[in-house]
C-alpha cells in the first residue's frame, strides 16, 4: 500500500468527504468537509478520490525527540530534574555525634537529595552498561541481582522523592 500524500481526497464512511492535511507514521489527518479534523488509522477502510502522490516524511517531530529523550535518558548520564518532596525543600539534615565533645554536621537537605538522585542515575549508567556488555547472560543476572539490591538498599531515602515513580525500587516479594 502506498501513503497517500497531503492534498489527497478521500470519502470516509463515518465521516464524509475530506482532505489528508497531515500524516505520520499510523495516522493520516484529514480535515472533512462536515466533520472537521479526525485522525484516522491509515490501514483504515476509506474510498481514495484522488491520490496526491508525495513524499510523505511519516516519523513526526513529536516522534524524533521522545525517541531521542528515551535514547539520552537510557545510555547517558545527565540526570533529568527530579523534584524532592516540597516537605524537605529549604531544610536541612543534622548529624549528631553520641560523642557531645564532637560537632554535629548539618547539610541542606537539597543537596543531600541531589547527591541521592545522582548515585541512582549513575547505578542506572551502570545497569545499561552490564544489559549491554559481551558478559554472558548468567553473569549479568548476578550483576542484575547485585544491583536490584543496592536499590532496596537506598528505598530509605524515597521519603525525600515528591513523585512515587521516581523513588528507588529493590526487589518484590511475589
Amino acid at each position: 500500500m502506498n501513503l497517500l500524500g497531503i492534498g489527497s481526497r478521500i470519502k470516509h464512511a463515518e465521516y464524509g468527504l475530506g482532505v489528508v492535511t497531515n500524516v505520520t507514521s499510523k495516522h493520516y489527518w484529514v480535515t472533512f468537509i462536515e466533520n472537521g479534523l479526525e485522525t484516522i488509522d491509515i490501514d483504515s477502510e476509506f474510498e481514495v478520490i484522488e491520490s496526491v502522490e508525495d513524499e510523505v516524511d511519516t516519523v513526526s517531530f513529536f516522534e524524533v525527540e521522545s525517541t531521542l529523550r528515551s535514547i539520552l535518558k537510557q545510555w547517558s548520564d545527565v540526570s533529568e530534574i527530579i523534584p524532592i518532596a516540597d516537605k524537605w525543600k529549604g531544610g536541612n539534615l543534622i548529624l549528631e555525634p553520641k560523642d557531645t565533645n564532637l560537632a554535629s554536621k548539618e547539610i541542606p537537605i537539597d543537596s543531600f537529595f541531589h547527591k541521592i538522585v545522582m548515585v541512582r542515575d549513575r547505578i542506572r549508567v551502570m545497569e545499561q552498561k552490564i544489559n549491554s556488555s559481551s558478559l554472558d547472560d548468567q553473569d549479568k543476572v548476578d550483576l542484575q541481582q547485585y544491583i536490584t539490591r543496592i536499590y532496596g538498599s537506598l528505598t530509605t531515602f524515597n521519603v525525600l522523592f515528591k513523585i512515587k515513580e521516581q523513588q528507588f525500587v529493590g526487589s518484590r516479594s511475589k
